[in-house]
């Protein structure tokens, strides 16, 4: 059997369904056998990430770790995370996980062209990690962020709406965040949570053609991977 990618999803369920379904689309198959081979452990019961990272919270990191190593013994050659937020425990899954681990903000930032700024739509823990910022400014691109008060009207609650499968009233909110940041300056806007995307596709919208979507993203570079080995 070729090389198998190991999903390490539940943050959240639907989040992962969608990164499984994006993974199907940009595979160019004709018929099963030419599919990516899969192993998924998606379990929701992990501690929040964010509340982690900004120091109030349990750390995931063992729970993780726990899927990681889940993945590698069920055959994993490498390692997909449908969750951007996750991404702050980068360095250490790879080193106790003995596994590749496919960057989701790598992935993002190779499907932004031409763009010199770029507003980032994500949760606290993953702007406060700051591993996205750190990649576009590698790169020479300037990161917009929303204001403290977007991020606590708009885009936390639209991803607690896309938890709660609220998608209407999530796509409303999430417009309007992506909107703010193409108002202020933002050529593209990277959807740097994987409940985002969700969010936003759920109708298309005036901010639809600008919006980069690094679930996508990352189910590209997974199939990279995948038809290299």
């Amino acid at each position: 059997m070729k090389k198998i990618l190991g999903v390490l999803g539940g943050m959240g369920p639907l989040a992962t369904v969608d990164f499984l379904q994006k993974l199907i689309e940009e595979t160019p198959a004709t018929r099963d056998q030419e599919h990516v081979p899969v192993v998924a452990y998606s379990v929701p019961q992990m501690p929040e990430r964010p509340p982690a990272i900004v120091g109030n919270g349990e750390s995931p990191l063992p729970h993780m770790l726990e899927g990681v190593l889940t993945l590698k013994r069920a055959g994993a050659k490498a390692v997909a995370i449908a969750c951007n937020t996750a991404h702050f425990w980068y360095d250490d899954l790879v080193r106790d996980g003995g596994l590749p681990i496919l960057h989701i903000a790598d992935a993002a930032c190779a499907s932004l062209g031409d763009a010199r700024r770029v507003g980032l739509l994500a949760t606290e823990g993953t702007v406060a990690a700051g591993f996205f910022q750190r990649r576009l400014a590698s790169r020479g691109i300037d990161c917009l962020l929303s204001t403290p008060e977007e991020q606590r009207t708009m885009v936390l609650p639209a991803i607690e709406h896309v938890k709660r499968n609220e998608l209407a009233q999530a796509h409303a909110l999430a417009v309007r965040a992506a909107r703010r940041l193409l108002e202020n300056g933002a050529q593209a806007v990277v959807m740097g949570c994987t409940e985002i995307p969700l969010a936003l596709e759920f109708e298309v919208s005036d901010v639809s053609p600008h919006c980069i979507d690094a679930t996508r993203a990352l189910a590209r570079a997974s199939v990279a991977w995948w038809r290299a080995a």
